[in-house]
């Protein structure tokens, strides 16, 4: 294992510590600092930025050839650390302390250490590892607080105003779909120097927004949670398989989103920030494109259509395929139909 000794806090000592430690060099532009890792140390980069309001990035996209130790043990109060697994996972504990926690993917942990104690984040070998931490120094952040915090919740509050870090804090979860999107967009951002700046320190208040409201959810007991969380998406997929599978006899969303272990809130959540549409607008897509391949394609009349598409009458049936195709059922097969023969009668001829 290659244990790493961080002993600066600011993001261009906690670089300069790094490559030393590494026997190579780092880059930096406006203010970010950049490391590819040699060779001899595996493949990736580790990337950090400040900014002026006591807030910074690290980002650590690695494939090590070892297990690898980061020791943030510098003799100061260390920075208030929100920690997001991409990829892979990582064991963290606290500096003097023997409990580690083990962060895998799509988790998140918020992390504070006591006085002077430090971090400790160790990264497995030959795993592609992709952590964001969001990393908040609360003495200088707070002059940025200009409102008192009452209406966050009471242990957020003693965690942002522990400026002397007189005490411990950890919470683990999943983070929210809502954040995934926040990382996806930071991965594929392309621009440089002052304007990626801007950019990413914007996304880090929203980071922080997001981590806010969803660590509130969390206290909330599982069932009534609204926020959708990065691991559920494979039951918002179940639901769409649900809908295909079961269109004739489909059930309310309640019942949908019960059978595949969601709240209402988060099966609506997940519809819109995966397709863009309600639960109920997809459903109707799903009718209508049912509907369609059996006007076009079968020979069932009217009223077994309405059977198969678990829609209420003839005339509903009439109206909603109106309103997407400009005709009536009967008529666009109709038409269909004297198109295709039309076509045959043409071929023939030739």
């Amino acid at each position: 294992m290659i244990a790493i000794e961080v002993n600066s806090l600011p993001i261009k000592e906690v670089m300069s510590d790094i490559s030393k430690a590494f026997d190579t060099t780092y880059n930096e532009s406006c203010g970010e600092y950049f490391l590819n890792l040699p060779s001899h140390i595996g493949t990736g980069n580790i990337k950090g930025i400040n900014f002026d309001s006591g807030m910074g990035i690290i980002q650590y996209d690695c494939i090590f050839s070892q297990d690898v130790e980061f020791q943030f043990t510098v003799n100061e109060i260390h920075p208030l650390k929100f920690l997001y697994c991409l990829e892979g996972s990582l064991h963290h504990h606290f500096e003097n302390y023997e409990e580690v926690h083990e962060i895998t993917q799509y988790q998140e942990a918020v992390v504070a250490s006591d006085l002077f104690n430090g971090h400790i984040l160790r990264f497995r070998a030959n795993v592609h590892t992709v952590i964001n931490s969001l990393e908040i120094t609360r003495e200088k952040f707070q002059s940025k607080i200009q409102c008192e915090l009452i209406t966050m919740d009471e242990n957020l509050q003693q965690l942002f105003n522990d400026i002397k870090a007189e005490n411990t804090f950890y919470h683990d979860g999943f983070y929210s779909l809502k954040l995934a999107d926040l990382f996806r967009e930071m991965q594929a951002f392309n621009g440089k120097d002052f304007v990626k700046k801007l950019f990413l320190e914007g996304k880090a208040y929203q980071m922080l927004t997001e981590q806010i409201l969803q660590y509130e959810d969390d206290l909330v007991e599982i069932s009534k949670r609204n926020i959708l969380r990065r691991t559920e998406i494979k039951q918002i997929e179940q639901a769409t398989e649900l809908i295909k599978s079961s269109i004739s006899e489909l059930d309310n969303i309640s019942n949908i989103a019960t059978a595949v272990g969601l709240n209402a809130n988060k099966l609506q959540e997940g519809f819109h920030s995966l397709y863009g549409f309600s639960v109920n607008q997809y459903i109707q897509r799903v009718r209508l494109d049912l509907i369609k391949d059996l006007v076009l394609n079968t020979e069932y009349s009217m009223s077994e259509i309405v059977d198969l598409a678990g829609i209420s009458s003839k005339s509903y049936l009439s109206k909603i395929f109106r309103e997407e195709y400009g005709t009536a059922p009967s008529e666009y097969r109709k038409h269909f139909v004297d198109s295709l023969l039309k076509k045959r009668d043409d071929k023939s001829k030739n």
